[in-house]
């Protein structure tokens, strides 16, 4: 049985990713720091928002036996891993507050969130559209 994803679930999941996404961007833009520096945590949130979207797509795939390779698989799966990585190397190296580090970090991770959750309410609603 298919069930249509509640709206509540959809809004809190769109909240989420607006939420993590928004404020990871508007913290780099009141920050004191460079924009080389800024640069670097913009294009992990991006990576890692596209490697989460990828991955949770592929899972799925493999989960309905629709056809996923290995290798994309893998690169899914390491390429969420790398984004986390480069944001935990990046804060631990920066100087800025402690506070500030952790900001960073519950951003991102509410970014990564919202973003399978809202890959996961679209796939869903696509299957429940499909099966009526």
């Amino acid at each position: 049985m298919v069930q249509k994803t509640s709206n509540a679930f959809i809004a809190a999941s769109w909240v989420a990713l607006g939420a993590g996404t928004i404020g990871f961007i508007v913290g780099l833009a009141r920050a004191e720091m460079l924009l080389n520096e800024k640069g670097y945590y913009f294009t992990v949130l991006m990576f890692g928002l596209f490697a989460v979207v990828s991955l949770q797509k592929s899972v799925r795939d493999k989960l309905e036996n629709l056809p996923v390779t290995d290798i994309y698989y893998g690169i899914c799966w390491f390429g969420t891993l790398l984004s986390i990585v480069l944001l935990v190397v990046g804060l631990w190296n920066a100087t800025i507050l402690p506070s500030e580090k952790g900001f960073y970090a519950f951003a991102f991770l509410l970014a990564l969130f919202g973003a399978i959750s809202v890959q996961k309410n679209t796939r869903d609603n696509m299957s429940f559209s499909q099966s009526e």
